[in-house]
């Protein structure tokens, strides 16, 4: 007996996908002869089709690196050599077959890799064996070529075919699953196994409906209605062949294995409701044949229940009509994702009405905290929120994952916000916990897609005033959440204090802000005659209180990068560069290696001991201060060590304790705001009420 699986572009695009694909093959060849179908690599397709060198160029170097990195010595010699032929007839060939040759590249790399692991193999050319339009004819010559050769594992490319008067073509985009039912219906296999990047076929499309769920099971004619409807998970015309030999049909999850999938068999479906799909603008409801006398009713009540679940959101459907077992709905454009999450609610769900797909990058103290927490009181915010928060998508700085069902596991190479792109709903959070200073480049493409942002990464924040004003302005004009309370002060309210008397018109006067965590602390344990300046900044880097390199602290960035979020959401346009940063320590001593400043630093130790004890013989205590303050000629802004009385309200801070203390035109007294600055879980916290906010 045979299995047939299919593998789409993007389980295939690199090697340590195709790693994970020959997993899953090898353990299907435990059972049964395998024929394995391919599509190209993802992107390859339309390299091909652009018939530019530049692109040729590009799609080679990605197969070779493929191939470095699956083969070594004398394999990958060989290897290389097979692509530099196929390469070579690539660039000779006319430009109508250039398209084909992608599946080729693909399936002779899964070849190599499977024969070199000591399996029996046999390339089959799908060139000679799938003819266009002719299914008798291709399911002889199929059937021929396989029994003509004794092998474990068949290997096939997708896609590309002849037409009847012998030219190579293709069976269209979506082909390759065709292809692999045309294969499975010649040989009779026990299985059809379609393995993409979904679990399976869901009752929505999980772009649009982030509570789409995976259908477990259904019928031939479903799955044709969905799939003929907009379901891309499912190219059409393969369930013809596997519908009139019989054989079931599975989508499968190539990142999740052994995850949730749907099987599609000539059982008859078990509800009344299979899926809603969207095409053209029209939405579809996926329903199953109903008795007869039940029929008018049936779809009365459904053509009731779908008005109200759209006039319950403000929608107005223009048209609403039965077909067949099915609905089909005509909204406006402008609204059809808003339909579609209304009627997957209506039909398919018993959620709260307003649900917020996360995609949380960053996954260390902060991030993990942020995960726990969402996961620990997702009751409590439901019941006092009325919102269910799922995770949809999780990464740290080296992989990613995403799952619509909300348990995505760290399990793929590439680029966590182009997936988030692809496959985040409108309307869902992007949320950066993490420390990068690129990361914010791409925050305008996410709100430009209706994807809002949740962050505490003031390093995207910092950044020069026009790439600042600019995401301001895409977040305004797309309609997108944009917050960072937790950039400064993180779980104090700090920068919603100054928002709220900026917008309504009060003018900030002045802003002293020990926001400096670090130093905090180093300044409070200092004592002339105890330990050492130098040694408390080191128990501090241990301690991870500093940054890796602590003189990015002792040095103020830190406190830079806050000032400027503080300035700016005071309505001061503040650029590092009107900044007047006067380290703790003398410049110097920030030359050379780590080692060296910390040597230097215990070398300076008098002249700290000699400035805290004058600081004390004042009753003064000293603290890191980042200033801004309104003069004639502008606003003025400074950081640096101050000697402030006990009258101050930074006097009594403690530990990582931060305050901030604020004057304005119209308030007499200062705003005082003090609390703890530090902790994963308080950062947390924050984050979740921007969240919920």
């Amino acid at each position: 007996m045979f299995s047939v699986l299919k593998f789409g572009g993007s389980s295939v695009a690199s090697a340590t996908r195709m790693s994970g694909v020959l997993d899953i093959v090898e353990k299907e060849a435990l059972k049964a002869k395998v024929v394995l179908v391919s599509s190209a690599i993802s992107g390859c397709t339309d390299a091909l089709l652009s018939g530019t060198e530049a692109a040729f160029a590009q799609m080679e170097e990605r197969h070779r690196e493929i191939a470095r990195r699956l083969f070594t010595g004398l394999q990958r010699q060989r290897v290389q050599e097979k692509l530099d032929a196929i390469f070579a007839s690539l660039r000779s060939a006319p430009k109508q077959e250039q398209v084909t040759f992608g599946e080729i590249l693909s399936t002779t790399l899964l070849a190599e890799k499977l024969s070199e692991e000591g399996y029996c193999t046999a390339w089959l050319d799908s060139r000679e064996l799938v003819v266009l339009d002719n299914e008798p004819e291709t399911f002889h010559r199929i059937k021929k070529a396989i029994e003509a050769v004794a092998a474990d594992i068949y290997i096939a490319p997708g896609f590309i075919c002849r037409d009847a008067e012998g030219h190579i073509t293709t069976l269209g985009r979506g082909g390759s699953d065709y292809s692999a039912a045309l294969y499975a219906a010649a040989i009779q296999a026990r299985s059809l196994q379609i393995w993409t990047d979904v679990p399976g076929i869901m009752t929505a499309n999980p772009r649009q409906v982030g509570a789409a769920r995976t259908v477990p099971r259904m019928s031939y004619a479903s799955a044709l209605d969905m799939a003929s409807h907009g379901a891309k998970v499912l190219y059409a015309p393969t369930v013809a062949p596997a519908m009139a030999a019989g054989i079931d049909i599975e989508i499968r999850n190539t990142f999740a294995p052994d995850g949730k999938y749907t099987v599609i068999s000539a059982e008859k479906d078990s509800g009344r409701w299979i899926g809603v799909t969207a095409q053209a603008g029209k939405i579809r409801l996926v329903g199953t044949p109903q008795p007869v006398a039940a029929k008018p009713q049936a779809a009365a009540e459904a053509q009731a229940q779908a008005r109200k679940a759209l006039q319950e959101v403000g929608i107005a459907a223009l048209a609403i009509s039965p077909d067949g077992a099915s609905l089909d709905i005509q909204v406006r454009e402008t609204v059809l994702d808003q339909a579609l999450q209304a009627l997957h609610r209506a039909f398919f769900q018993e959620l709260p009405l307003r649900e917020v797909n996360l995609f949380i990058a960053g996954n260390g103290a902060v991030g993990k905290a942020l995960t726990e927490m969402i996961k620990g009181s997702s009751c409590t915010v439901q019941e006092r929120t009325g919102k269910q928060l799922r995770i949809m998508g999780l990464a740290n700085s080296r992989c990613y994952g995403i799952d619509p069902g909300g348990n995505p596991a760290l399990n793929r190479e590439g680029d966590f916000v182009d997936a988030v792109l692809q496959q985040a709903p409108k309307g869902s959070l992007f949320i950066d916990v993490t420390g990068s200073e690129n990361l914010y480049k791409r925050y305008r493409e996410l709100l430009e897609a209706g994807i809002g942002i949740v962050s505490s990464n003031r390093r995207s924040f910092a950044v020069p005033y026009p790439d600042y004003a600019a995401m301001l302005s895409a977040a305004r004009e797309n309609g997108s959440m944009l917050r960072y309370e937790t950039t400064v002060g993180a779980a104090l309210p700090m920068l919603e204090s100054i928002a709220r008397g900026t917008n309504s018109c009060d003018e900030i006067l002045s802003i002293e802000a020990v926001v400096s965590c670090t130093l905090n602390q180093i300044l409070g344990e200092y004592r002339p005659g105890g330990e050492s300046f130098a040694s408390l900044v080191k128990k501090a880097q241990l301690a991870g209180l500093t940054e890796p390199d602590p003189r990015l602290d002792l040095g103020g960035r830190d406190a830079l990068r806050k000032l400027l979020i503080l300035a700016r959401e005071a309505g001061v346009q503040l650029e590092e560069a009107d900044v007047e940063v006067t380290p703790v320590v003398p410049k110097e001593l920030f030359e050379g290696t780590v080692e060296a400043f910390y040597a230097g630093l215990e070398a300076y130790e008098p002249e700290l001991a000699r400035q805290a004890r004058a600081a004390e013989s004042q009753g003064f205590r000293r603290r890191f201060v980042a200033s801004l303050e309104k003069t004639q000629k502008g606003y003025k802004a400074g950081i640096g060590i101050r000697n402030v009385p006990p009258v101050h309200p930074a006097y009594h801070l403690r530990g990582t304790e931060n305050a901030i203390i604020v004057r304005s035109a119209f308030h007499p007294y200062p705003l005082v705001i003090q609390g703890p600055g530090e902790g994963p879980r308080e950062a947390a916290s924050s984050i979740l009420n921007d969240i919920l906010r």
